[in-house]
């Protein structure tokens, strides 16, 4: 199993109480979300962030990295993915959460596209997670949501002009995790490809701070 490491940003205000793990996409890398943690720093007290890299390089983006081989032909790939996947984001997960004191309800997964996939995968799997944030992603096979011991709070956020991952893709793990008992909530992102916009970003901020109890100002 190989073992994974990323950027970090320490909490502030003194130790950590929480912990928000970004999942990156395919072909980026643990650096390419870490600025959102700090952006979220000043409102989230206590909080520490980690962004690690996939563990394998990405075959289409030599510099990127990859938490499975992905060509978007079935659904089928992307379970055999997440599945292989799971052990070593497992294994970083909890060494994050002990070497940090935290527990494992104190711990959010925010993920984008590929790491949207694998947070759904993983984050249902462990014991209850605070909340999972899935950005312009998918839930990998469905039909073993019967798997799933927990139900942390889901938020998906989609933009509706993605042409990687179209935003049914969330309508349809909205709809399919409702079905599981798990409830989540989508926002549809207006006029957004592939990526995150500034709203996203609040509505993300807003999930973390609300699953941990940390009261943000008012807007």
């Amino acid at each position: 199993m190989t073992r994974i490491d990323g950027p970090r940003l320490p909490a502030t205000g003194g130790p950590a109480t929480a912990l928000v793990v970004f999942l990156h996409g395919y072909g980026a890398d643990g650096n390419d979300l870490i600025d959102i943690g700090a952006a979220w720093q000043p409102h989230l007290p206590g909080v520490a962030f980690v962004s690690p890299h996939a563990p394998e390089p990405c075959a289409m983006s030599p510099m990127g990295r990859q938490w499975f081989p992905l060509t978007l032909r079935d659904d089928t790939e992307r379970w055999r993915g997440v599945v292989h996947a799971r052990p070593a984001l497992d294994a970083f997960l909890d060494a994050e959460r002990d070497r940090l004191g935290v527990t494992d309800d104190r711990i959010v997964l925010v993920g984008f596209s590929q790491g949207t996939m694998m947070a759904l995968h993983v984050g249902l799997r462990r014991p209850a997670l605070a909340a999972i944030v899935g950005y312009s992603g998918l839930l990998a096979g469905p039909e073993h949501l019967d798997e799933a011991t927990a139900r942390p709070k889901v938020t998906l956020i989609h933009g509706d002009q993605d042409q990687v991952l179209p935003v049914q893709f969330t309508f349809a793990a909205a709809s399919a995790l409702g079905a599981a008992g798990i409830p989540a909530e989508f926002h549809v992102s207006k006029g957004i490809g592939h990526g995150i916009d500034q709203r996203g970003l609040v509505l993300g901020l807003e999930t973390v701070a609300g699953a941990l109890g940390i009261a943000l100002p008012r807007r």
